[in-house]
């Protein structure tokens, strides 16, 4: 495992990807936002970024936490806040110019990209980041660089869960395998490097150059991406964050720990 240090993540670039697990995006209502985001076959509809070191705008605002999501001010409009769970993966990037030639995964681990519902939001990023605290990650990654379909993380899966202010708790996503993400490894990676060189964003699309950005933000040497959120359970559908409420996501190995088992970890902390 490897410690996740929220003061050296503040050097970090911090991106995600859209539409990377089939049904999420019209469970969260934001399908129709992506109609003029034209993709092939199962590929995610784009990436977006939430945290840009150095920019003086809500970009520059490190928004990670290990034990808190801080709701936003109520003159923001409707806190309707959603657990998005997802799987954060870190890499170490190598810069050719100012294109990024190639990401190195090597570390994975659960991460909340917890997201305001803001119709009619102009671009994705509006949503993502309120100032500090607006996204959970966790403190432990699990050390890993093969992300083959058929390697090490084969048997890992993510799950959540909702425990809410009278302590009672309930499954928030669907427990999902992370080889059921519509691209996953290697595919997933040389895809968000072609993005990061190619996505220009436009004002009839919710999309940015996230490659500009980052070169911007003075060429970070590694990045934390959130891969895209699985689907929600029905409750997880239309249920958002309240004051007390406590959210619970965790990557485990099936090989090790049972959904069971985890059950029982989880309802008793």
């Amino acid at each position: 495992m490897i410690d996740i240090d929220l003061a050296e993540l503040q050097n970090w670039f911090g991106f995600g990807v859209a539409g990377n697990f089939a049904g999420h995006l019209e469970q969260a209502g934001e399908a129709g936002d992506f109609v003029k985001v034209v993709t092939e076959g199962y590929a995610p509809k784009g990436i977006f970024p939430w945290y840009a070191p150095g920019r003086d705008d809500f970009l520059g605002e490190f928004p990670l936490s290990h034990d808190s999501v801080v709701l936003p001010a109520e003159d923001d409009g409707p806190l309707n806040l959603q657990i998005e769970p997802e799987v954060g993966i870190a890499c170490r990037v190598t810069w050719r110019g100012d294109t990024v030639a190639s990401l190195e995964p090597f570390a994975l681990g659960a991460f909340n990209d917890c997201s305001i519902r803001r119709p009619g939001a102009p671009k994705i990023s509006h949503k993502k980041n309120w100032g500090p605290a607006s996204k959970g990650v966790a403190p432990q990654f699990f050390e890993i660089s093969d992300l083959t379909p058929d390697g090490p993380t084969a048997t890992m899966r993510l799950v959540c869960y909702l425990r809410d202010g009278d302590g009672e708790q309930h499954a928030y996503g669907v427990d999902s395998p992370l080889v059921g993400y519509s691209y996953y490894g290697e595919v997933l990676l040389d895809w968000i490097v072609e993005r990061l060189a190619n996505q220009k964003g436009a004002q009839d699309t919710p999309l940015e150059d996230v490659g500009a950005l980052m070169v911007a933000s003075g060429h970070p040497e590694n990045v934390l991406i959130g891969i895209g959120a699985t689907r929600y359970t029905p409750l997880g559908e239309s249920t958002y964050l309240k004051p007390g409420d406590e959210a619970i996501v965790r990557v485990y190995d099936s090989a090790e720990s049972s959904a069971s088992e985890l059950r029982q970890v989880v309802s008793t902390r």
